[in-house]
């Protein structure tokens, strides 16, 4: 499968105007990108936050051919049938166009707990989550009695007509268990290509054992970095943007966080592809919009051809 390659900039990260998201997705689709990566917070921190699915929908009308991953939206933050309720319906408004990232939010235990969650069930959650959205995708009407949710003759239709891939983040041993197990893919970040391609390998052991040999996996990167015109002159952008959401300094993400020229980014992210990832979500940070823009299409360039 070859490389696709996503924007996940200031332009769609930061909550704007509709005209100015209709400007920003019209760029990205002239600019041959693959995809638009966004995320899914609540109250992150000092409040910061957008809803994924939200955002998706909105992208998605603004635009008849890009596609949207998220990545990752906090699945065991909502109940999974009104989750299920909007992804059937975001499925016949671009029927194919949306991969679905999932994970338990890990950063920030106060947007959980605040949430009325027990941070210390979030694994528990995602499971049983997983297990039901999947099941209500297919248009099933099943019962389900578990240690969190309670369905009597739950349904959703129409369902999907095409499946909508899931992809499963986390980097911990239960969470790659829970992307071979439950997921259409795993969602990296912040890890080197060598444990990339280990995780690829762990997954095919594990799906295979569970039954699962036959997954046509979709694995994924969501990768923070800085473009300028200089090494030094990338830095800025991407320390600013990830030391005010993360309230941490860039130094702890600096490794696999890169800035550089897109001559820089792309050397980064070729390893990547060998190692088995499929998507990039660029969470990329320039001087201004169009900088961004033109980095991921050049970088798509020298990666995916």
């Amino acid at each position: 499968m070859k490389a696709q390659i996503g924007y996940g900039g200031s332009g769609v990260q930061v909550l704007p105007a509709a005209t100015e998201m209709r400007a920003t997705v019209s760029r990205v689709e002239e600019a041959g990108i693959d995809h638009v990566g966004i995320g899914d917070h609540i109250s992150f921190y000092v409040g910061f936050g957008y809803d994924g699915l939200l955002r998706a929908a909105s992208i998605l009308g603004a635009s008849e051919q890009l596609r949207v991953v998220i990545g990752v939206y906090l699945l065991p933050l909502r109940h999974p049938l009104p989750v299920a309720r909007q992804l059937a319906d975001i499925a016949q408004l671009a029927p194919g166009r949306l991969t679905f990232g999932v994970g338990i939010g890990g950063e920030d235990p106060n947007e959980v707990a605040n949430c009325g969650i027990d941070p210390r069930t979030r694994g528990r959650r995602m499971d049983e989550s997983l297990s039901v959205l999947r099941r209500l995708l297919t248009g099933e009407v099943f019962d389900f009695d578990g240690e969190f949710y309670r369905l009597e003759q739950a349904s959703i239709a129409p369902a999907p007509d095409e499946p909508i891939p899931i992809l499963v983040g986390g980097r911990s041993d239960a969470g790659i268990r829970r992307a071979a197990t439950l997921g259409d893919g795993w969602l990296g970040i912040w890890v080197s290509p060598r444990r990339y391609a280990e995780v690829v390998d762990t997954m095919n052991t594990i799906s295979a054992a569970a039954g699962r040999g036959d997954v046509e996996w979709r694995n994924a990167l969501n990768l923070w970095c800085g473009v300028g015109t200089t090494k030094e002159a990338a830095r800025a952008p991407v320390a600013q943007a990830m030391e005010t959401f993360y309230q941490l300094p860039y130094d702890r993400f600096e490794r696999w966080s890169p800035h550089g020229t897109v001559e820089d980014l792309a050397e980064f992210v070729a390893p990547y592809v060998e190692a088995g990832c499929h998507e990039f979500n660029l969470l990329i940070c320039g001087d201004d919009l169009d900088t961004e823009i033109d980095a991921v299409h050049q970088i798509k360039k020298m990666v995916a051809g």
